[in-house]
């Protein structure tokens, strides 16, 4: 999530992100970069309960396009934050995807 003044990362995404890194760079890269998180370079926003009933809310509706839950965690996050730009290397379902409240998401890059 592209928040002001820097990124923002959901606590989701980080098993995802940590399986890429380790399969593309290895475990040096990923220990790097959990450092950096830990020592506050990169802030993590935690699902909230709200959050996880938006997500299902969003595959309810959503049930056709197959989004992942991943996917609909980061919306709801977004959501709840009022953050429209998304840093992704999946664009196509924050493509399909209408925020309630920010008319769309902005998908990067």
């Amino acid at each position: 999530l592209l928040a002001e003044p820097r990124p923002i990362l959901p606590d989701v995404v980080l098993p995802e992100l940590a399986f890429m890194v380790i399969r593309e760079l290895g475990y040096a890269p990923l220990i790097t970069f959990l450092r950096s998180v830990l020592d506050g370079e990169l802030p993590v926003e935690i699902t909230l309960p709200a959050d996880l009933e938006r997500s299902i809310e969003i595959m309810e509706k959503y049930r056709d396009s197959r989004i992942d839950f991943v996917d609909t965690v980061i919306a709801a996050i977004a959501e709840r934050l009022e953050i429209r730009t998304i840093l992704t290397v999946d664009r196509r379902h924050f493509q399909i995807f209408r925020p309630k409240i920010l008319g769309h998401f902005v998908v990067l890059p």
